[in-house]
């Protein structure tokens, strides 16, 4: 346990030096005409993220563990450097949630395989960054991922650890990073950046977060969830692709503005379903959909996710890829809306 506990403080700082060097105002992305920071800032700084929260002294960051825990004080730690305001609990910007109890059976059983550890509660990273137009601050922009996923489980060539490189480190660094550039740009429209906990058990962070909500939820403009980026799906040749994207107006507006943005082309897959997104706009209405390359790989869910696997110049081309675009959404007065039968 020492040695584990260690691993983690030494990752832990040598990521933050990383991404406390961002922002340096070299030249790089175009960003609605301002300087924001240079495409190896945002590589750097993925490498870092990612770099910690796959690596195994992160022990996979299981669904409801304190791996999980550490994980979601390492995003709430860059959301307070970064000067957002917190949107945790009292006055922080870590969100706890009790799980049920006891577990329903089939999801009980389903975690047998896991490492047998007590999974009582779980735990959200939330960040509110307010925006600066006094008639667009009371809506709200949502980018979220899944900060969690399998833990310890079932070997692969003696390898216990779901490190989850690409579900869902890929997509949380995503996010912060997108904090740290929409924080220099303070848009009109407020941006909430949180990180959910236990989405491989069940949405059940997501959940949390629908119950006791930082923001007004009928404030909430539009939802992106960032998910399994890190690797490109040769279906889409190198774009991303939007789940739902047929659903709603938000991903071809969003392409009319620059985002590497397509429809998933794998729609028997029911992607729309699979992530916290559907959570979101299933039970509270808010046009919610989820960013991805995923192609089907076989290292999803084993061991195998692991970090040497992560394409990191097209990771960092596919998050600068949607910041002007971003940035857009929440300067316009524009909203998205459901198709008539978009809606689930």
């Amino acid at each position: 346990m020492q040695r584990i506990l260690t691993g983690v403080f030494v990752l832990y700082a040598f990521a933050a030096a990383a991404v406390g060097q961002d922002l340096d105002g070299t030249s790089g992305i175009s960003f609605h005409g301002k300087n924001i920071a240079a495409q190896a800032n945002i590589e750097r700084n993925l490498r870092a993220d990612v770099g910690f929260l796959a690596s195994d002294a992160m022990r996979g960051r299981g669904s409801a563990t304190e791996d999980e825990h550490r994980a979601a004080e390492y995003v709430a730690t860059e959301f307070a450097r970064l000067g957002l305001e917190p949107g945790g609990d009292a006055g922080g910007f870590v969100q706890a949630a009790a799980l049920p109890h006891p577990l329903p059976q089939k999801l009980a059983e389903h975690m047998k395989q896991y490492e047998a550890v007590p999974r009582v509660k779980t735990w959200n990273a939330v960040g509110i960054l307010r925006g600066r137009d006094a008639h667009l601050k009371d809506e709200v922009i949502l980018l979220t991922a899944h900060l969690d996923h399998l833990g310890v489980c079932p070997a692969v060539q003696g390898d216990t650890i779901c490190n989850g490189a690409d579900d869902d480190a890929s997509g949380t660094a995503a996010v912060m990073e997108m904090a740290r550039i929409l924080a220099q740009a303070r848009p009109k429209r407020t941006v909430v950046f949180a990180c959910f906990g236990s989405e491989e058990m069940g949405g059940f962070g997501a959940r949390a977060f629908l119950a006791k909500p930082p923001v007004a939820i009928t404030s909430i403009v539009a939802n992106l969830e960032f998910e399994m980026i890190g690797r490109a799906d040769p279906l889409t040749k190198g774009s991303l692709w939007l789940t739902g994207y047929e659903r709603s107006s938000l991903g071809a507006m969003l392409a009319q503005h620059g985002a590497k943005l397509v429809a998933d082309p794998r729609l028997v897959q029911k992607f729309f379903q699979r992530s916290d997104n559907y959570t979101l706009a299933k039970n509270s209405g808010v046009v919610a959909h989820t960013v991805s390359s995923f192609a089907l790989e076989p290292e999803y869910h084993t061991a195998k996710d692991e970090i040497g696997l992560i394409d990191f110049r097209f990771m960092t081309e596919a998050v600068a890829s949607m910041i002007a675009p971003v940035e857009w959404l929440a300067d316009t007065k524009w909203k998205p809306a459901w198709t008539a039968d978009g809606r689930p």
